[in-house]
């Protein structure tokens, strides 16, 4: 394998794992704010939240979309056996982001909100537990033969799969509720700090049963982490991420605004080192790994090019309109 062969796909790989993480980073706390809809039965303090999202929201998913295309373009098999394994819970997954951006915005302009914000927190909701779904079933593994997809199309519906479902809806409204009590004041701001503490014992609950759920039903797992010499340069991951979790908790309580939602970022960033560490090189656990499923090396230099000259103005735009549109939302303002 020539060196090219070699590193562009690991560049590729390390590309769209930056998207996904700013995905869920920037995407994870306005879908929060869905989820914590129901909890707030104000229509006047759920204004309040949704203009905490209003300039973000859809720039946020640009990042998901980048996601999506690099893993078509720089990884062509490994989309044709990872879309068919997951159609339906991708599905779902888009339809209930179109559903929400469509709530989102007729809530602004209609008169009775009630139903439009039903339908954002649904939508919310439903698309982060899709979005659970689809790790799960890929951490899960995908049924491979010949280097196709030679699995049922339910192969997704597992336990496992539904607890990583409603973990990332926890850990979605655990961002959410950092966010809010880091750019609002008032009622809203006090309810999402008390809210908070209990959001982030759920996130703690769901890490500890996916953390050790997989290595006991997947011994290439259990090898990563639990053979030597692995084991001494992988305990410091869980120590920090249970440090993170005592400092968030203590920010909390505190009443500190910004260092709780970095904190909450850090543990979703944990969480997620920790799947890349359980799971590469593997792109399609447990038998494609990145090599396995990358274009040619014409193919990724090309689109290469275009995303190393796109992408510093994507983050550009992104830091430029977090900084217009910094400080705190308070009751009464316009979303405009």
């Amino acid at each position: 394998m020539g060196s090219m062969e070699m590193y562009l796909p690991l560049i590729w790989a390390a590309l769209i794992g930056v998207a996904v993480a700013m995905y869920i980073i920037l995407d994870g706390f306005d879908l929060g704010i869905g989820v914590l809809f129901p909890f707030n039965k104000s229509e006047t303090e759920r204004d309040q939240m949704m203009r905490t999202i209003a300039p973000f929201w859809d720039g946020n998913e640009t990042w998901l979309i980048l996601g999506g295309v690099g893993l078509f373009v720089a990884f062509p098999r490994a989309y044709a056996v990872i879309m068919p394994a997951l159609y339906i819970p991708v599905i779902v997954m888009l339809v209930a982001l179109v559903f929400r951006g469509v709530a989102f915005e007729f809530r602004t302009v209609s008169r009775s909100k009630t139903g439009w914000s039903f339908a954002f927190a649904l939508g919310s909701t439903l698309a982060a537990f899709s979005q659970g779904v689809i790790l799960g079933g890929l951490v899960q593994g995908i049924a491979v033969t010949n280097r196709e997809f030679s699995g049922g199309h339910l192969d997704w519906a597992t336990p496992f799969s539904f607890l990583c479902g409603i973990a990332l809806v926890a850990g979605y409204a655990l961002l959410g509720t950092t966010w809010l009590h880091m750019k609002t004041e008032g009622a809203v701001a006090a309810r999402a700090q008390r809210q908070a503490k209990y959001w982030l014992i759920a996130v703690l609950v769901f890490m500890a049963a996916v953390s050790l759920y997989t290595p006991l039903t997947e011994p290439r797992i259990a090898a990563r982490w639990f053979s030597l010499p692995n084991f001494y340069f992988l305990w410091p991951v869980p120590t920090i991420t249970a440090l993170v979790a005592f400092a968030c908790w203590h920010w909390i309580e505190r009443g500190r605004e910004v260092p709780p939602f970095l904190a909450s970022i850090a543990l979703f960033m944990l969480g997620y080192i920790g799947l890349v560490i359980s799971n590469y090189p593997y792109l399609v656990p447990p038998s494609l790994t990145i090599w396995d499923t990358s274009a040619s090396p014409g193919s990724q230099v090309f689109m290469l090019i275009g995303t190393l000259f796109l992408l510093p103005m994507v983050i550009g735009y992104v830091i430029f309109v977090y900084w217009i549109f910094r400080g705190k939302v308070r009751e009464g303002e316009s979303y405009h």
